[in-house]
């Protein structure tokens, strides 16, 4: 069985800490948390404040992603609020050894992830240092959007080539994950799955997390 990391941009922002505690207590155990800074994506969303109010409202792993050009320089700011991981993407301006490194440096696990139009190889080069990938399958920058099937071809090479280095790292994707697609992104090998929409969506937050992660079942 897949993880299902309900993703809080899909929350009613009038009353986040009624949200996170409806799904946590649906049996919710990572959250998903994205930041966006309105210019590596066309759209704005959350900082550290957020994650630092949230974080004595719940005892999931906040899963923070961090959609932004400079993640480096916001690195410790998000650890300090109370981020369990932390990841940035490979298509960022930051150096990408620094940001791995100093997420290790905040005791926090790192992460890494690729767009849609990125290969799967950018992520090669740091695979030794990653605890999480992220596989985007859709544009980021707004929820809602219909998966990206072509994308889930990229957790194959991935695997392929973590089990060559004798590496464990669990791969997440992020983007139009629904009942109708979740059986499918398991079978092509993810561990763990975003859902936005699915879940936050629902009328019935916890029926809607409990089908998900029954119909991820490999």
């Amino acid at each position: 069985m897949a993880i299902i990391a309900p993703s809080l941009l899909s929350a009613d922002f009038t009353k986040m800490g009624d949200e996170v505690r409806e799904i946590e207590s649906a049996g919710t155990k990572v959250l998903h948390i994205d930041i966006m800074d309105g210019h590596f994506v066309p759209n704005l969303t959350f900082g550290y404040s957020m994650v630092k109010a949230l974080r004595p409202v719940s005892g999931m792993v906040f899963d923070v992603h961090l959609m932004m050009t400079n993640p480096l320089e916001y690195i410790e700011n998000f650890a300090k609020a109370g981020s369990d991981i932390i990841t940035v993407h490979a298509e960022c301006d930051s150096d990408l050894d620094r940001c791995i490194d100093l997420i290790h440096q905040c005791g926090k696990k790192a992460g890494l992830s690729v767009k849609p139009k990125t290969a799967p190889e950018a992520l090669f080069p740091y695979l030794d240092k990653l605890d999480h990938i992220l596989v985007m399958t859709v544009e980021p920058g707004f929820g809602g959007q219909s998966m990206m099937p072509d994308c889930l071809d990229k957790i194959a090479v991935i695997k392929a080539e973590c089990a060559a280095r004798g590496l464990c790292i669990p791969v997440m994707i992020d983007g139009g994950v629904n009942a109708s697609n979740v059986r499918k992104a398991a079978e092509a090998g993810a561990d763990m799955m975003v859902a936005g929409n699915a879940v936050f969506g629902a009328a019935d937050r916890a029926a809607a997390f409990r089908e998900l992660s029954e119909r991820s079942c490999k």
